[in-house]
């Protein structure tokens, strides 16, 4: 652990933080001294078994489902971080969904719940964030590499992160004078469930091999540039995209 007060410790809220990064992030913030209110979609166990593994170690933590783009249920999330530890001093937003498809074949449908989570859910979450986040503290949404690098098939899922760094970087300007920070990592390929499970080997394979060192990220290399965000070391870092992906240009 840390060298944060153990009796006021600062306070992070993570969203998906059941599994993958979201799991990998409040499992680094809690050894860094965070206490973690951990947002899940639907899988309690997936979030109850990350909160155990903080607690086991020494760390605080506690799980509340919330879908994301629930106002009154991101209200309630926020107000678990106040209530069970204080107040809120850093934001992750890691909850989203991802779907890969042509655009000339893209289901409309499935458009618009990909949107609810990635973008309604962003602004939810931020403006939760942005009316909380006592001073000092910094938000962290999550984009993609892909709104840079436009891999086919990612139309959907590219533009809805777009919108995200657009949030990202306004957000952080209109909390001049507050003394937080607002930032977006954009991961490239990384092995979470939720990029394995929309990529075959063929192609999991393929973008692995595309960085210079590579690899396929992992969550462990992503918390890491939480972390740092999230710590005073990264506290100058303010309205930016950090393209986390290992150097893929």
């Amino acid at each position: 652990m840390s060298q944060l007060d153990p009796d006021h410790p600062r306070v992070a809220v993570v969203t998906g933080g059941s599994r993958g990064i979201g799991g990998q992030a409040a499992r680094r913030l809690a050894a860094d001294g965070f206490a973690v209110v951990i947002g899940y979609a639907g899988n309690q166990d997936l979030a109850g078994t990350t909160v155990k593994e903080i607690t086991a170690a020494g760390g605080r933590a506690v799980a509340v489902q919330a879908d994301v783009a629930d106002e009154q249920a991101v209200a309630a999330l926020f107000g678990t971080a106040e209530s069970a530890y204080g107040g809120v001093d850093v934001v992750v937003h890691a909850a989203g969904r991802m779907l890969l498809a042509p655009i000339a074949d893209l289901d409309l449908a499935e458009l618009d719940m990909l949107h609810r989570t990635n973008i309604r859910g962003t602004f939810v979450v931020a403006q939760q964030a942005a009316r909380r986040v006592r001073p000092g503290g910094a938000i962290v949404t999550f984009s993609t590499s892909v709104v840079g690098l436009a891999f086919p098939g990612y139309g959907a899922y590219g533009a809805s992160k777009g919108a995200v760094e657009a949030v990202t970087l306004i957000l952080a300007r209109e909390l001049r004078g507050r003394d937080v920070t607002v930032n977006a990592v954009a991961p490239g390929p990384t092995a979470t469930d939720l990029f394995l499970d929309v990529n075959d080997d063929e192609a999991v394979a393929r973008l692995a091999a595309q960085p210079p060192l590579e690899r396929l990220g992992t969550p462990e290399d992503i918390a890491e540039v939480v972390a740092f965000l999230a710590s005073p070391a990264g506290h100058w870092i303010n309205g930016q995209v950090i393209r986390a992906n290992g150097g893929i240009i």
